[in-house]
C-alpha cells in the first residue's frame, strides 16, 4: 500500500530557509479544465487517496437529496471543518434543534475548538473536549437532521450500511465518476470513502459549475452556493479555504486532513492535491498557486492581492521571516508557479 501512494510522487513544495532549500514536500496534484481534461498533472492524478474532510461538500449534497433543508449559512456548516468559534457551535446547535435533537445525539469525536482563541475561551469557561466543539459537529448535526427528515433511525447513523451512508456513497460514485474501492472510518467517526485525485477534482468542478449555472434547486448548486456565500462557516478565521472563497467569487474550496485540498471554479475547472507526508504547512501555498493555474484570476471580481496573500507562507527565524514555503510544480508551459506574487515567473 505504501508503494501505491508514493509511486510517481513529485516535489510539490519546497521550504526555503535563507539561501538553501531546507526540506521538500512530495505529493500529487491535478488541475482540470471545464471539460474535465487535465491541464496540469504533477505526480499521478489517478492516485487513490483518502480525501478526508474534502468529501464534506459531497456528503452535504447527499444530505440535501435525502431531504435536508437548511438556510444557506447552516448548509455551509454542514460541509465544514470549522474552527469551533461561537458562530460554529451555535450553528450546530441550531441544526440539531431544528430536528428536535440535542447535543447528546452527536456521535462525533469530542475535541476542543480548533481555533486557539476559541479553545482558550472554552477552557476558561470550564469546558472540556466535547463533540459540539469538534470541527465536524456541523456535519454530524446535519447528518442527524437528515435522518429525521428522511425518517431514518438516528442511533446508527455512522454505520456504513445505514441509509444515509449508502446515499453518501452513491453521490461520491456519481460525482467522482467511480465507485469507491476502499472504505474506512474518518477521524470524526463517519465512514470515509476513497477517491482518485482526479475524481475528487472533477466533483468540485461539478459543484462550482452547477452554482454558476444557477441550477437553483439542484443539491449540488445549493451546497456550492452556500459554501461560497458563507465561507466563514466552512472553516473560519485565518483558514485558507475560507480565504480562497472570499478571494475568488463563486469558488468552492475544502481542505482535508493529512495534506488534502480540492477546489472548483465557476466555469467548472478544478483542482485537487495530496501532500504525501500529510503536512498542513505547504497547503496554503499550493492552493494559491493551483487556483491561479486553474484560472482563478480570470473570474470576475477575483482579488489577486488576497489570493497572493494566501500563498505567502513565511519560514521564521527568531520570529522574523527568513524564507518561504513555495510551490515547485510548473504550469505546463515551463514556468514555475510564483506563489504569493499573483503572476507567473
Amino acid at each position: 500500500m505504501t508503494a501505491e501512494i508514493t509511486r510517481g510522487a513529485v516535489p510539490l513544495a519546497e521550504v526555503v530557509r535563507g539561501d538553501l532549500v531546507e526540506s521538500v514536500h512530495l505529493g500529487h496534484l491535478v488541475v482540470l479544465d471545464a471539460a474535465g481534461e487535465v491541464v496540469l498533472a504533477a505526480g499521478d492524478p489517478t492516485a487513490e487517496i483518502w480525501p478526508r474532510s474534502s468529501l464534506k461538500p459531497l456528503q452535504a449534497v447527499a444530505m440535501v437529496r435525502a431531504g435536508l433543508d437548511l438556510p444557506p449559512e447552516l448548509l455551509a456548516l454542514a460541509a465544514a471543518s470549522h474552527n469551533g468559534e461561537p458562530v460554529h457551535r451555535d450553528g450546530a446547535r441550531a441544526i440539531l434543534a431544528g430536528a428536535g435533537l440535542g447535543v447528546d445525539a452527536l456521535r462525533n469525536t469530542p475535541s476542543l475548538p480548533m481555533y486557539p482563541p476559541a479553545a482558550a475561551d472554552w477552557l476558561r469557561a470550564g469546558r472540556d473536549a466535547e463533540p459540539i466543539a469538534q470541527n465536524c459537529s456541523g456535519k454530524h448535526a446535519a447528518m442527524l437532521a437528515t435522518c429525521v427528515a428522511a425518517g431514518w433511525e438516528t442511533g446508527g447513523y455512522l454505520a456504513v450500511d445505514h441509509p444515509l451512508q449508502r446515499a453518501v456513497r452513491a453521490v461520491i460514485t456519481e460525482l467522482t465518476g467511480a465507485e469507491p474501492a476502499h472504505v474506512t472510518t474518518d477521524g470524526c467517526g463517519a465512514p470515509l470513502f476513497a477517491t482518485t485525485l482526479s475524481g475528487l477534482a472533477r466533483s468540485f468542478g461539478t459543484l462550482a459549475g452547477a452554482a454558476a449555472a444557477d441550477m437553483s434547486q439542484e443539491p449540488t448548486a445549493r451546497v456550492a452556493r452556500a459554501m461560497s456565500a458563507h465561507p466563514e462557516m466552512v472553516a473560519g478565521t485565518g483558514r485558507e479555504d475560507t480565504l480562497a472563497m472570499r478571494a475568488v467569487p463563486g469558488a468552492v474550496a475544502k481542505i482535508g486532513a493529512d495534506g488534502v485540498c480540492a477546489a472548483g471554479l465557476p466555469d467548472g475547472s478544478s483542482l485537487a492535491f495530496k501532500v504525501l507526508d500529510g503536512a498542513d504547512r505547504p497547503r496554503p501555498a499550493l492552493l494559491a498557486a493551483a487556483l491561479r493555474l486553474a484560472g482563478a484570476l480570470e473570474v470576475p471580481g477575483a482579488d489577486p492581492a488576497a489570493l497572493a496573500a494566501i500563498g505567502r507562507v513565511p519560514v521564521l527565524g527568531g520570529g522574523e521571516p527568513v524564507g518561504e514555503v513555495r510551490a515547485t510544480f510548473d504550469d505546463g508551459l515551463g514556468a514555475r508557479a510564483a506563489v504569493g506574487q499573483g503572476v507567473r515567473s
